[in-house]
């Protein structure tokens, strides 16, 4: 009988080990490591005794700061996107001419702990405008859904990560660019109304404008009421958030399906927001449709035209 071996001599094994990849001997060079995002940190920032805090992943380009500081682009949902943008700054802002992106720019990825790419409970509590409601679980055994903590989740925004961001990086406080997704996609519209100073760039894709009864038209009518001066506003919706997809039309639930499109209303509704707010003064606001995406597959485009609206050359 072999005697045990130990943790410590298995990994030394491990790193001398011939492998054999597709017929082909490889030498192993060291034990398998967690991947990396390349440039970038990640801390836990905020939380009380009801809220566990959000973790914060942020990335600043290689070398010195822009004379005015980076440029910053803000995700939400950063568990789910943080990593795309990073490597569309990485891959393509190295290369302006190639490219029209003007500068290298930060990112902040807003996400929660574990590996999940969406908490689906602490989101949809962050992301939606009061007053919100309570909704039952989407499973058994599941956590009660509450909506309504954007104000809340603003101000931790605004303030306490924002200061954590300048205490790791110069920025530029002209140039700072906030992008969401769906729930993501409608606190970036309620945030615009309540701060819209905060941020030079404000990027909404896929919208949840119908949520809570169309509830951030009424603060959109706020903003009417005291116009800002110079936001920019990109609204985007993937053309198969109006239709169903061709690999959805055989489905077994398509009849759901479209009747979920028919109710949600995605790009019917981000169209109307962005031609009224295109009639404040002080705002200007396009809209962008994503040929062949539906509602989860639209975020590698939407993540691509958001750099470009945010960081494009002008001339």
């Amino acid at each position: 009988m072999s005697a045990p071996v130990s943790r410590r001599t298995a990994v030394g094994l491990l790193a001398t080990t011939w492998m054999t990849l597709g017929g082909h001997s490889v030498l192993a060079a060291g034990p398998d490591e967690p991947a990396r995002l390349a440039g970038a940190v990640s801390f836990d920032l905020g939380g009380d005794a009801d809220r566990p805090p959000w973790r914060i992943t942020l990335y600043v380009p290689p070398g010195a700061a822009p004379v005015d500081g980076w440029p910053v682009l803000y995700l939400l949902d950063g568990n789910a996107v943080t990593g795309t943008a990073i490597d569309i700054e990485r891959v393509q802002a190295p290369y302006p001419d190639a490219t029209g992106i003007a500068s290298r720019f930060a990112v902040v990825g807003i996400g929660y702990p574990g590996d999940e790419a969406h908490d689906a409970s602490r989101r949809s509590w962050d992301y939606t405008p009061p007053p919100g409601r309570s909704y039952p679980p989407h499973k058994p055994g599941g956590l009660t859904l509450r909506t309504g903590g954007a104000d809340a989740f603003l101000h931790f925004v605004t303030t306490t990560l924002r200061s954590a961001v300048a205490q790791r990086c110069l920025v530029d406080p002209s140039r700072q660019a906030l992008f969401g997704h769906s729930f993501g996609g409608l606190f970036v519209l309620y945030a615009l109304t309540q701060a819209p100073a905060a941020f030079s760039h404000w990027i909404a894709a896929s919208p949840s404008i119908y949520w809570d009864d169309a509830v951030v038209l009424g603060s959109i009518a706020g903003l009417e009421r005291g116009p800002p001066n110079g936001p920019q506003v990109l609204l985007l919706a993937g053309a198969y958030e109006e239709a169903l997809a061709p690999f959805q039309q055989d489905a077994p639930d398509r009849e759901a399906r479209r009747a979920r499109l028919a109710s949600t209303r995605t790009v019917e509704l981000t169209r109307e927001m962005t031609e009224r707010l295109s009639r404040i003064s002080g705002v200007t606001s396009t809209f962008s449709l994503i040929p062949g995406r539906t509602h989860m597959t639209v975020l590698p485009e939407a993540l691509n035209a958001a750099v470009a609206f945010f960081m494009q050359r002008s001339g």
